[in-house]
């Protein structure tokens, strides 16, 4: 198969309509062609000239841990981050879109609602409707199958960076994809359009394309951690380590105070009666290099993916937050610093679109339950979705 990037550079008279035009480019390093080639080197080599370039979250290198700041400062070509120190960054100013043809945006997502990536293509095709900017999608896989759905849809009042638009927490949908449904079901009139992928499935996981995994932000270095991180990254509004600071993020979860056999055996009786598959637990202890409780040994679990296609992800990080109450109750909390910009409300519920789930785990409703009563919301998602479906 070939990504979007790859069919644009074969396809001469679409290289020939991008030469001579004021070109931008939101990108990091996953935009890469087959051989490895970054696109600013294969665009400028097929005659594109690149105004400046639009860099996400993590920088253009992915150099940056999450929620740091991050300047233009790429040699390359002008850089314009949209990852700054305040929110308004998050959206690019107005005048360094007006004066561009168009920006292609080439960035690979990992399937999941949370990660920023899809916002900071709506937010930038929010900008290009104003000035009248064409925004161009190269089209990459959705690593953990285009099919699957996972969660509930962000409720009124709890959009942020990591809930910008009403998306399942396991979307099912391409950037391509997402880019259409920002355009058709949202209304965000921008001229778009995207350069689709050639030979892939809506069932195949990223290792069955042939592509060069290239780990989309620093904690997601494997296939395995995206597979997980649709339910684990909710750990990130707890007290608790996701793991960070280690080789082996959202897979090791724990704190100073856990008692790590107790923990275990909480998840793997949450899981049985969650009826969760493909997924086992194992006592760990850990020591966070960064972050959460860094350089202080802590101690939880290790999750181990056994059947990645049986999993039901935002479940078992459900499962895996029961587990941490019950196991100590006293010294389990949420997080209640500012996250992505904003300060209230908390974290959790801005990961899960809504109180509802923080409500549901503080009185001990079953993880199956509360999933079972997100259908109706999942139901009416995947109608607008499927309008939206490119393959």
């Amino acid at each position: 198969m070939r990504a979007g990037l790859d069919v644009l550079l074969s396809d001469h008279a679409a290289i020939r309509a991008l030469v001579g035009r004021k070109v931008g480019l939101c990108c990091n390093h996953t935009a890469v062609t087959r051989e490895l080639d970054h696109a600013t080197t294969a665009l400028r080599a097929a005659g594109v000239g690149l105004q400046r370039i639009f860099a996400p979250e993590h920088g253009v290198d992915a150099t940056a841990q999450d929620m740091i700041g991050v300047e233009g400062d790429d040699a390359r070509v002008p850089t314009i981050s949209l990852y700054g120190s305040t929110a308004a960054s998050l959206r690019p100013d107005p005048a360094l879109l007006s004066d561009l043809d168009v920006v292609l945006f080439d960035i690979q997502d990992v399937g999941s609602r949370y990660y920023t990536y899809q916002a900071t293509l709506g937010y930038l095709m929010e900008v290009a409707a104003g000035t009248g900017t064409e925004v161009v999608v190269f089209d990459r896989p959705n690593p953990i199958d285009g099919i699957s759905l996972e969660g509930n849809v962000v409720e009124d009042g709890y959009e942020s960076f990591v809930g910008a638009y009403p998306l399942a927490n396991r979307h099912g949908m391409t950037m391509g994809e997402l880019g259409t449904f920002f355009a058709k079901e949202l209304g965000i009139d921008c001229p778009f359009r995207v350069v689709k992928m050639e030979g892939w499935r809506r069932d195949q996981w990223f290792d069955e394309t042939g592509l060069p995994w290239i780990f989309p932000s620093p904690n997601m270095p494997t296939l395995e951690t995206a597979a997980i991180y649709v339910g684990l990254c909710l750990v990130e509004g707890t007290n608790l380590s996701e793991g960070r600071g280690t080789t082996r993020p959202f897979h090791l979860v724990g704190a100073p105070w856990i008692d790590r056999d107790r923990m275990t055996e909480l998840c793997r009786k949450g899981a049985a009666d969650a009826q969760l598959d493909g997924v086992g637990f194992r006592p760990a202890s850990f020591e966070p290099r960064f972050q959460k409780h860094a350089g202080v040994p802590c101690h939880g679990i290790e999750i181990v993916l056994t059947e990645r296609r049986a999993i039901h992800s935002l479940l078992l990080g459900l499962v895996v937050l029961e587990a941490a109450i019950r196991t100590n109750p006293d010294r389990f909390a949420w997080r209640t610093e500012t996250y992505e910009f904003v300060a209230d409300p908390k974290a959790i519920d801005l990961l899960t679109g809504s109180s509802e789930a923080r409500a549901a785990l503080e009185t001990h409703v079953p993880p199956r339950e509360l999933i079972e009563s997100w259908k109706p919301a999942l139901d009416a998602f995947t109608e607008r979705r499927a309008r939206c479906l490119l393959y």
